[in-house]
């Protein structure tokens, strides 16, 4: 029997805690107007008192406990009480939501969406805000960019054909004599730095951050870049559709990298004979793209 009565103590204990939690929640959906106190008691009219009335009562106690008035402390921070329950009854809305507060004291977030909608909303301006965000996520991509890339850099710096390429470099810079006898670390490691600078790291997924890939300026930037691809795209049905002119050396390479769906990043960092030689054999054709397509299955099985 004893598993049962933990289980039953637990259940208990459990509802227990959901029901103090409950009732927490359920008092600050209202503390947040007036936070302990009752907005019309601090006024000291009635739920059912007009606008008149509680304007009445507002300039009545102010009278009695303005800072002004009544140097007390205590009088001072009453008034502030005070003047936060006119601010609040004064206006239809807030009224109408503090009341709807009082009467729906469970629908705990509803309220405080309402409150905070209320007093914050409408001080807030759209575009700051939208400013304020793209400024976030911007910083957010670029200090994650760059975290991948030098990541990624340390790892092609571990690996041995980079550290051969180093010491190819080191060898041309020095005439292609070595030295026989090495300085101090602290000497080697500037030098591997120097030498690093030298070579152009280029990672495929990490590449090296720039302010015009930003997230931010790419939406600044949206028309301008809207407006360049219409145009770009008037050019090309005007030169290529209706004037029917061969196509220059630039568009044919994107064309040769649309059908091969190679990023533009990859195919400028390819050999220029490699390029030279997919351009020439046109592949945006049907036929001429699955001749190639054949060509490389045959090549990868004669690999296997």
């Amino acid at each position: 029997m004893a598993p049962p009565a933990a289980a039953a103590a637990a259940i208990r204990c459990s509802a227990l805690i959901l029901l103090i939690t409950l009732s927490l929640l359920i008092h600050l959906s209202v503390a947040i107007y007036c936070d302990e106190d009752d907005c019309y008691d601090l006024l000291g009219v009635t739920q059912t008192a007009n606008s008149s009335e509680i304007k009445k009562a507002y300039y009545k106690l102010s009278l009695k406990y303005h800072p002004d008035k009544n140097p007390d402390p205590d009088s001072r921070k009453l008034f502030v009480k005070i003047a936060n329950a006119y601010e609040i009854l004064k206006d239809e809305t807030t009224r109408e939501q503090y009341d709807y507060a009082i009467a729906h004291p469970e629908e705990v977030f509803y309220n405080t969406a309402r409150y905070y909608h209320a007093y914050y909303g409408h001080k807030t301006d759209t575009r700051a805000v939208l400013i304020g965000l793209l400024l976030v996520l911007s910083a957010f991509q670029y200090l994650n960019q760059w975290t991948r890339y030098n990541q990624a850099v340390d790892m092609v710096k571990r690996t041995p054909a980079y550290k051969n390429k180093l010491k190819a470099l080191e060898l041309e810079r020095l005439g292609g004599v070595t030295k026989k006898k090495k300085s101090s670390k602290q000497i080697d490691k500037n030098m591997e730095e120097e030498l690093s600078k030298e070579l152009e790291l280029q990672i495929k997924g990490a590449e090296k951050p720039t302010v015009w890939g930003l997230f931010g300026i790419r939406v600044i930037l949206l028309p301008y870049t809207v407006g360049k691809l219409l145009l770009w795209n008037g050019c090309w049905f005007w030169r290529y559709k209706v004037k029917r002119a061969p196509y220059s050396l630039e568009d044919a390479s994107y064309l040769t990298r649309r059908s091969l769906g190679v990023p533009f990043e990859s195919w400028i960092y390819m050999d220029a004979s490699t390029r030279e030689n997919l351009v020439g054999r046109r592949l945006w054709e049907r036929t001429n793209f699955e001749s190639y397509v054949a060509e490389m299955r045959k090549e990868s099985k004669r690999r296997r």
